[in-house]
């Protein structure tokens, strides 16, 4: 899920509420969305990093919880 808000200045500003600090916009809604899916491969592909790092460093597990 992503937030549209249509700036001020004219574009859109498109955040994440999952992703903190996922900020991305764009002139159109269209390029705004385009901008924010590249926004958050990359923000993805950063925490992926971060978890083969910390895999080096430590050994844990990871597991998934159903709620």
């Amino acid at each position: 899920t992503v937030v549209l808000e249509e700036a001020e200045e004219g574009g859109y500003t498109v955040t994440v509420p999952a992703l903190p600090g996922c900020i991305s916009e764009g002139d159109s809604y269209e390029e705004a969305l385009d901008n924010i899916r590249d926004a958050i491969a990359l923000y993805l592909r950063a925490i992926a990093k971060e978890l083969e790092l910390l895999k080096q460093q430590r050994q844990f597990t990871l597991t998934e919880v159903t709620v």
